[in-house]
């Protein structure tokens, strides 16, 4: 099994290319079996996550063609992938697949929208939290869609005439029953209005990607998300939008190490909130004509406190990063999580490299130390794991991080961008 081993203590200065975003490229790939056309999306990251779900689709009848050209981005991959999914084959999502992968359960809506039946089984993933999938079924439900769960499977059926338009709001803000819900409404009778809709960018590019397939969506990026429902979608060609979590998480690195690093093909808006945190922890973060540059001279990291929130608020996936960044501050900060119960998991992982932090409830005590010492640690969950990166750049001797495959799921070829830029971190296999 793959290690990461970091040795600490260099700056970091260069360029690092900012893929396209995870977040993003799951739901549109999802779209395309709306479709007996082909969609074709630029800028997919390579990630075991995307790898997942081409195999899932796959067991739907999309099939995947993939261009894998060689960029000058930073020897990353920029993939172009062509999905064509002319007829339905299976409208069965197996617990084997969806097991390994939250985001695949969300296949639910296109199949039950296009085929008017879908049975798949209740979702695996991140162990963060339970993260139920009763605002998906109370969604469709609305779309008087006839629900029931046996066997730990969800079994959907539409009405004989198809999904039905209403006007659904959710008690709390879910990206992925937003995702869901707009999917099925484009294929419904009549409008759909979601009330209380997530206004993450990822939302707001699935939308754009739906309408370039001839959807009729208004109101995307804000709380309430029109759609007109449409008798057939066609294909379309769309790129993905920059992953913010991998800006967000690169631009904490260089916070943490100190140096000069161009972030390129991202853009601001993305993270606003997530990038003032940084600013007022002492990095200096300015627009450039290709993306954004991250600089931090000698002085000392400050304390900053953040609450996440869902967008525009402080992202979730960005805060285990965040955390890591501030073992090493210069007096006390605390960070309350509101979106996941679970998602403090890498707080013992850092204590091993001797940050001290407490907790209380959903928030986190963090006093920051002059010095962490490398030692080895395990990755709990995606983002955990790379906090723990974040911290090893910092430390003083060896970081060996275990369980990288989280890694994996969610950064593209990470340790080879840090290396170009200074970083000691390589890939060791067993």
């Amino acid at each position: 099994m793959d290690r990461i081993r970091i040795v600490g203590g260099n700056e970091l200065h260069g360029v690092i290319p900012i893929s396209g975003a995870k977040n993003a490229a799951l739901p549109l790939m999802i779209a395309s079996l709306l479709t007996d056309d082909t969609l074709t999306l630029e800028n997919v990251p390579h990630l075991a996550d995307v790898e997942q779900l081409s195999r899932i689709l796959g067991n739907h009848g999309v099939d995947i063609s993939v261009n894998g050209r060689r960029e000058r981005q930073g020897e990353s991959y920029a993939r172009t992938i062509h999905f064509t999914c002319r007829n339905i084959v299976d409208t069965t999502a197996p617990y084997e697949l969806v097991s390994k992968m939250r985001a695949s359960f969300w296949v639910i809506g296109p199949l039950l929208a296009r085929e008017g039946k879908a049975r798949v089984s209740l979702p695996g993933g991140c162990a963060i939290g339970t993260r139920p999938v009763d605002l998906f079924i109370e969604g469709l439900q609305a779309l008087s869609a006839n629900i029931e769960i046996d066997g730990g499977y969800v079994n959907a059926t539409a009405p004989a005439g198809g999904l039905i338009g209403a006007r659904y709001t959710f008690p709390k803000v879910s990206v992925g029953a937003t995702h869901v819900l707009m999917m099925a409404a484009t294929l419904a009778n009549g409008t759909t209005v979601l009330g209380n809709a997530a206004r993450e960018p990822e939302v707001a590019d699935l939308a754009n990607c739906l309408n370039a397939m001839g959807a009729k969506i208004t109101g995307q990026g804000t709380a309430t998300i029109t759609i007109e429902g449409v008798r057939s979608l066609s294909g379309a060609r769309h790129r993905v939008l920059p992953d913010r979590i991998e800006t967000g998480t690169y631009a904490m690195a260089v916070a943490m190490t100190g140096g000069d690093v161009i972030l390129e093909d991202t853009d601001m808006a993305l993270l606003d909130t997530a990038l003032e945190a940084i600013r007022r922890a002492g990095a200096e973060i300015t627009p450039t004509n290709s993306g954004i540059r991250v600089v931090r001279n000698g002085a000392g990291i400050k304390p900053v406190d953040i609450v996440t929130d869902p967008f525009p608020g402080f992202p979730t996936d960005l805060q285990a990063q965040f955390m890591g960044l501030m073992t090493k501050s210069n007096g006390v900060s605390h960070i309350t999580e509101t979106i996941f119960e679970n998602r403090f998991m890498h707080v013992q992982e850092l204590a091993r490299l001797g940050a001290k932090i407490s907790l209380s409830g959903q928030t986190a005590k963090i006093e920051g130390v002059s010095r962490l010492k490398g030692a080895p640690v395990m990755a709990t969950d995606l983002r955990a794991s790379v906090s723990l990166v974040i911290a090893g750049l910092a430390a003083e001797g060896e970081t060996m991080v275990s369980r990288v495959y989280h890694l994996d799921r969610g950064f593209e070829r990470l340790e080879e961008k840090l290396t170009r830029c200074g970083a000691h971190v390589e890939r060791v296999s067993d």
